[in-house]
């Protein structure tokens, strides 16, 4: 095996992986690493926008109160008030970078999600922040000489010597096995897991490598059971599913039952903007009593086009027409609030080791992420990570014996079968609603599926790895939170406040 050097490893080309390389490719050679096309991510789909205090009846105090509200008790508050008071400037960087946030007559056109008090919400084109955002943040890599971006390269394993993260075995575009080690420092910002569950909005990318590549590695995850559902997934069968924006409520929509009734006013005082959780859970209350659910956003009328063109399009794709139609939804796998533990500054507890973006747990979004802190949270602990791993003295390599690692799998038939597999157990014992029996059985049937996946198939055994993570910290949490509901254990009990699950 060939051996590469450089001064840092970028693996994942969202906004926090380039914000991250982009933040560092002042100070040395950057080589970021993402196993599909340079846009695949989470950051390239993201539809609503942005979160931050800009707007005049706005400020960061408020974006804050906000966000440890959404949390249920769970937020890091350090961190909390780090993301809010970065905020503003990461927007003015991200505009300088390139970003064309929309803008109205009095400044930034600021929209409405659920359990903001104020409208914070900065788009991109009305629905295609995360294009606009990664694009621009794309564009501005590949002007840098000193920043290399190597798509179509799949890390198999981080290296890691007495504590020590040195690097990465990875597989190149052509097949080919390489060691690449870095004198500063490897950053994981590989996205989240949506795709370990049967319905998501996540990209096909999202299969949960991070959590896994550190978790063999021996960094610490933590908070694994809350995974946030959107509740309005367009209700048509295709993987990733497409997303109805949060910011469609926002406008005004609200979603209504096969009866016509506008039903979330059952369910808790905020109604449509209630937090996710709250509104997922009503949905599939509703379904459960055979309900279909319908977001009618016909009060938006003719404006639709011009404030969601992406949806609209899309949706008229499928034969509906926001204009005049309900719009069927379904509540869908969107987001990971746990990950990597990591300090303000990205730290693992491996050394040279950082992580940021969903990967990681910074502790911000608790229990239950605030609509639209995801995009923030990434740009705003990249440049944290950024200046924490620059300011490291370059690592003296060692004498470092490879091993050869098994190369990828060599029958995706197989892997798609397993990967399905993975996916209805998942969504069947560990989705919306939980509870032990159900857990339990989907322990056993992915301790069952382990045995089978053999060692070549990186990215089945990467969501296998995850998935068990996720199962385990479910069933350990005897109480309901956030994203994490157990019917068994259905209040929030104040001894649990403090307690996060470390694996």
């Amino acid at each position: 095996m060939s051996m590469v050097q450089t001064d840092y490893i970028v693996i994942g080309s969202g906004i926090a992986g380039l914000t991250t390389a982009l933040s560092l490719g002042r100070t040395g050679h950057v080589m970021i690493l993402t196993k599909a096309k340079q846009e695949e991510s989470n950051s390239w789909r993201a539809q609503g926008g942005i979160a931050a205090a800009v707007g005049e009846d706005d400020s960061p105090i408020l974006h804050q109160e906000d966000t440890l509200r959404t949390g249920v008790g769970l937020c890091n508050v350090e961190s909390v008030n780090m993301l809010v008071q970065m905020g503003p400037n990461t927007i003015d960087k991200l505009s300088e970078w390139g970003t064309r946030f929309d803008r109205s007559d009095d400044g930034w056109s600021l929209g409405r999600e659920g359990s903001h008090s104020v409208s914070r919400i900065l788009h991109v084109t009305g629905d295609s922040t995360g294009a606009g955002i990664t694009s621009s943040l794309l564009e501005k890599v590949h002007e840098q000489s000193n920043i290399q971006l190597h798509p179509h390269t799949v890390v198999q394993e981080l290296i890691v010597r007495n504590g020590i993260c040195h690097g990465v075995i990875m597989m190149d575009a052509e097949r080919k096995q390489q060691v690449l080690t870095a004198r500063k420092g490897v950053i994981l910002a590989t996205g989240g897991c949506g795709q370990v569950f049967r319905y998501t909005t996540n990209d096909l990318v999202t299969t949960g490598d991070g959590f896994a590549l550190a978790h063999r590695a021996g960094a610490k995850l933590v908070d694994m059971e809350f995974i946030q559902f959107h509740p309005t997934a367009l209700a048509v069968e295709q993987n990733p599913m497409f997303l109805i924006s949060e910011a469609v409520r926002g406008e005004g929509a609200f979603l209504v039952n096969d009866l016509g009734e506008k039903f979330m006013k059952r369910y808790h005082d905020w109604e449509d903007l209630a937090p996710r959780d709250v509104v997922s859970r009503s949905i599939y209350t509703e379904m459960q009593q055979g309900r279909s659910i319908y977001l009618d956003a016909t009060g938006i009328g003719d404006s639709f086009p011009e404030r969601f063109p992406k949806i609209f399009r899309h949706c008229m794709k499928h034969g509906i027409d926001p204009r005049t139609d309900l719009i069927p939804v379904t509540p869908a796998t969107h987001f990971i609030m746990g990950g990597i533990q990591t300090d303000l500054d990205g730290r693992t507890n491996i050394e040279r080791l950082f992580a940021c973006g969903e990967v990681a747990c910074t502790g911000v979004h608790g229990a239950n992420r605030l609509a639209s802190n995801s995009l923030l949270e990434g740009a705003v602990f990249a440049q944290r990570v950024a200046d924490s791993v620059s300011a490291l003295p370059d690592l003296l390599m060692q004498e470092i014996n490879f091993p050869e690692y098994v190369h990828d799998y060599t029958d995706p038939e197989q892997a798609k079968i397993w990967k399905n597999e993975i996916r209805e157990i998942m969504w069947d014992h560990c989705g919306i609603v939980r509870n032990r029996e159900r857990l339990e059985t989907g322990l056993v049937h992915i301790r069952q599926l382990r045995d089978k996946i053999e060692r070549g198939f990186f990215e089945c055994r990467n969501m296998l790895i995850t998935a068990q993570i996720i199962l385990e910290s479910a069933l350990a949490r005897e109480e309901s939170r956030g994203g994490h509901y157990r019917e068994d254990f259905p209040e929030t009990k104040d001894k649990w406040a403090e307690k996060h699950h470390v694996i």
